[in-house]
């Protein structure tokens, strides 16, 4: 196949793999609403670096393996699971912020829009890294994790690049296709994280960050259970 057909292609699977609802997506919501913008950058580039691993074994030839052998999915599915619901777990105990917390993040937005949109940035970043508990390397790490452990990974991998293979296919190309992936999955989740932390949406979900932690986290949990209880 020509390269820039399987590149077009490539593209526009991708693109609606990465827009489609799933744990990663629910992940990057919970954390870019919860904890603010520079928590939801850093998970998406968690997630990113987990699909890395997806193309590495994928241009190896590894996905066709995993993909038909039942043993080693079910215990890809089991660690998925175990792992989202582990996640989920840590959603639902989310606590309400206290009137004095609302208070001061509300007048710092206050503040903030006042300014000019370069100052609205910078004050908007320092006030989600002051609230932000986690490193950098423990929001990475989760975002890396989720991605890591979805057992649908490697069925993906071995439809998209079936698409594009055939005989003669350069090692060097498949390469290019699969980093272009990882661009197009971190361009997709910064737009995600960028309208999530808008201030005048981000105030709107405030003051209900604990009921949308707690939902978000509930469904980590249900996409657990159900990836647990397929595999058996």
């Amino acid at each position: 196949m020509e390269f820039w057909h399987g590149f077009l292609l490539i593209t526009g699977v991708h693109l609606l793999a990465a827009a489609s609802p799933g744990p990663d997506f629910v992940l990057v919501t919970q954390q870019t609403l919860s904890k603010g913008r520079r928590t939801g950058l850093i998970c998406s580039l968690g997630i990113t670096f987990g699909l890395g691993i997806h193309v590495v074994y994928s241009v190896l030839g590894l996905a066709t393996i995993i993909a038909h052998s039942q043993p080693l999915l079910t215990a890809i599915k089991w660690l998925g699971g175990s792992y989202l619901i582990y996640l989920g777990w840590q959603g639902i105990q989310a606590k309400p912020k206290k009137p004095a917390e609302l208070a001061n993040s509300a007048g710092s937005v206050s503040n903030v829009a006042q300014n000019v949109l370069t100052t609205q940035n910078t004050i908007a970043d320092k006030n989600i890294s002051t609230n932000n508990p986690d490193s950098a390397i423990a929001i990475l790490r989760r975002g890396f994790f989720c991605n890591v452990f979805n057992p649908k990974a490697p069925v993906y991998f071995v439809a998209i690049f079936t698409l594009v293979l055939s005989p003669d296919i350069p090692l060097w190309q498949l390469a290019i296709y699969g980093v272009w992936m990882m661009v197009l999955q971190m361009a997709w989740f910064s737009t995600v994280v960028m309208l999530l932390s808008i201030p005048a949406i981000h105030r709107r979900f405030q003051r209900f960050e604990h009921w949308i932690d707690r939902v978000l986290g509930t469904a980590m949990i249900v996409l657990g259970l159900n990836l647990i209880l397929r595999s058996r």
